[in-house]
């Protein structure tokens, strides 16, 4: 379980630099990736936390 929320808490903590790294860019094409790198990265770390809380309802 610690595992996974090491995985959680990364995968948050990226996302979130990914989102600055699109803030902070000028370039368009730059702005696009880092937005769906962020989106992406978010959507991941939503799955590690609804697998985390179904293991925490099977113990």
């Amino acid at each position: 379980m610690k595992d996974m929320q090491a995985s959680l808490d990364k995968l948050r903590a990226d996302a979130a630099e990914a989102a600055l790294v699109r803030d902070l860019a000028t370039e368009p094409r730059k702005r696009a990736l880092y937005t769906t790198l962020a989106d992406h990265l978010s959507k991941l770390a939503d799955v590690v936390e609804q697998a985390i809380m179904q293991e925490r309802m099977q113990s």
